[in-house]
């Protein structure tokens, strides 16, 4: 089935956080979802983002402006404040044929739930794990979805409807330097804008608000459980060494071979990463 009329578009994007650093940057599958709207010929596109709209949180959109969409609509949120109500009446008033967004945000709660909390607040289906958009016609759209062993499967769909976005979908492009800095971000705060005449619904997330925030440790092995009876039996399953365990004893080895063994058992103990 071929793309044969334009179909209206709405991209819901986050920042995300950058694996070394743990700065934000643009989320891996939002970027994908707009991969996936650009391209479909001749669709019309916009992006949204609701929440804070400080200088790190535009650094990062505008990786997704580096990917040619011209320009993003931030709804700027209060700290704390649930996004659901605001995107909701939007998207209500917007009233595209599909909305996209990435499975799962890469910081904050992270759950998954807003798509699919946002469909049931719209009355919309939510076809998940997405990885690919075959096509439109007569008021549904053909979905092409992620299967485990990398099976596929198509699906038709009444417009308008709720996507989330798998892995799967093609790569996202390079972010442009020139497109990101030419960019649009239009920031609407009390408004959504002159032709809007009603204000964001705010609800405060009062859970979120109680949150203790602190570095993730890694967990410590979980030490094996011995189900021997006697003290004999205890010993001999304390003290004996499995095959997987054996040492290995280097003789008459040069220093680089010594040095390279030691880095292999600290790396396959987990000392060394």
């Amino acid at each position: 089935m071929m793309l044969c009329e334009p179909l209206k578009i709405m991209v819901l994007v986050s920042t995300g956080m950058h694996p070394l650093t743990g700065g934000p940057c643009r989320a891996s599958l939002d970027a994908q979802a707009i991969e996936l709207a650009l391209q479909q010929a001749g669709a019309l596109i916009e992006v949204i983002h609701a929440g804070n709209a400080g200088e790190l949180e535009q650094s990062a959109l505008r990786d997704y402006l580096g990917m040619g969409i011209g320009q993003i609509t931030v709804l700027k949120l209060p700290e704390f404040s649930d996004p659901l109500s605001a995107l909701a009446q939007y998207v209500n008033e917007a009233e595209p044929d599909l909305v996209l967004c990435g499975e799962q945000a890469e910081w904050g709660e992270a759950s998954g739930l807003l798509p699919y909390l946002l469909a049931d607040q719209l009355g919309w289906a939510i076809v998940p794990h997405i990885a690919g958009l075959v096509g439109v016609a007569d008021g549904h759209i053909e979905l092409l979805q992620a299967l485990p062993r990398g099976q596929r499967r198509k699906l038709l769909v009444k417009q308008a409807v709720m996507v989330t976005i798998n892995g799967a979908a093609p790569q996202a492009r390079q972010s442009a330097f020139l497109k990101a800095r030419d960019g649009t971000i239009n920031v609407l705060e009390s408004e959504y804008d002159s032709e809007h005449e009603s204000e964001l619904e705010l609800a405060a997330d009062s859970e979120q608000s109680q949150w203790q925030l602190q570095p993730a440790k890694q967990r410590p092995k979980r030490l094996k459980i011995i189900t021997a009876k006697t003290a004999a039996e205890r010993m001999k399953a304390a003290t004996m060494v499995t095959p997987g365990q054996a040492g290995k004893v280097l003789q008459d080895s040069s220093p680089q071979q010594a040095a390279e063994a030691i880095l292999a058992l600290l790396r396959e103990e987990g000392i060394l990463k």
